[in-house]
């Protein structure tokens, strides 16, 4: 249900280095405190849910002009220089969705499945990419296979994909070994057809191999834990970007007087950053409260097994699906 404790900010733009904190500086300077937040960055796209409050009372925003203003200004700063795709700022009912659930959607619908093209001198391990494979087998489904490094909530950010581009999944198998993740899926459309072109079955590989790569942990993760006030989340970000970091995910949560917040931070061409520059920013910070958790910029590579032999072998083991534990919906 809307709540009257906090305002909703939903914002999407192309990413570049110090977005995050421009975007935190401009909400300190207007009096809003940031009590939680989700950002995300892939294919060069940034979104965000956040939700903020006034500083003055600590409750939602309600002033209809202010409101108004904190749109105005954030869209400035998203837009950029040279934004080729529209950013776009819109104030929420909060309340009403999960974050995660609502980031989903906020990047489909800014198309960050299309690719583009890496900047110059980032070095990317293209065997840690996911392998999506669709297959038109049985004659009322199409059988579409995942294979991935597993992660938490792999399956979660699949099924919201899935359903945001209105298929329906009728039987499926989920297995994870010490690394991986495999998947595989019976679906149809929610019209009753299965895939039907070329066209929609690039679209629907694209779309998985987003979903999945959205909430990969790139980087190095960093946790802030400490006293919350006015302007922190500004002064924290302000110093990530003075050191050349580039945060590529973000979770900011507000629990009581304490702030937990955790960053997922490369140099600006998306490679490892020099341990020196972390431990002067710790220093700056508090090596007390900003603490370096783990890398995960390196993913290891996938077994020689392919996609394509993971799921001819299990196709057959299932003819009857009575050997799986199936997922089974019709809504």
């Amino acid at each position: 249900m809307p709540t009257e404790e906090h305002t909703s900010i939903e914002f999407t733009g192309t990413d570049r280095p110090g977005l995050f904190s421009e975007v935190c500086a401009v909400l300190a300077d207007l009096h809003c405190n940031v009590v939680n937040a989700e950002i995300w960055t892939h294919n060069d796209r940034a979104a965000a849910v956040v939700h903020v409050t006034d500083h003055s009372t600590g409750y939602a925003i309600k002033d209809p002009k202010r409101l108004s203003t904190i749109k105005e200004l954030l869209f400035n700063v998203l837009r950029g220089y040279d934004d080729f795709r529209k950013a776009k700022t819109s104030l929420s009912p909060p309340g009403i969705m999960n974050r995660e659930r609502r980031l989903h959607q906020i990047m489909f619908d800014d198309r960050d499945y299309e690719r583009v093209e890496k900047a110059v001198g980032r070095v990317e391990d293209k065997s840690s990419r996911p392998q999506v494979t669709v297959l038109n087998i049985e004659k009322d489904y199409t059988v579409i296979t995942m294979r991935s490094k597993d992660r938490p909530k792999l399956l979660f950010d699949i099924v919201c994909t899935l359903t945001d581009m209105q298929y329906v999944v009728f039987h499926g198998m989920v297995n994870t070994g010490r690394t991986e993740a495999y998947q595989e899926f019976y679906i149809r459309h929610v019209d009753g057809l299965p895939i039907s072109s070329e066209a929609e079955r690039e679209r629907v590989i694209q779309c998985l191999e987003a979903a999945i790569e959205r909430r990969a942990s790139e980087g190095l993760e960093l946790e802030l834990c400490t006293e919350d006030r006015v302007g922190l989340l500004s002064d924290i970000t302000r110093i990530f970007r003075e050191n050349s970091l580039s945060i590529k995910r973000a979770e900011i949560s507000t629990i009581g007087r304490k702030v937990k917040d955790t960053f997922y931070v490369t140099d600006v061409t998306g490679n490892p950053v020099d341990p020196k520059i972390i431990d002067s920013i710790c220093r700056q910070i508090g090596h007390t409260k900003l603490q370096v958790k783990r890398s995960t910029i390196l993913a290891p590579k996938p077994p020689k097994e392919t996609t394509t032999g993971f799921f001819l072998g299990n196709f057959f083991k299932a003819r009857t699906f009575q050997t799986f534990k199936l997922i089974r919906s019709y809504s």
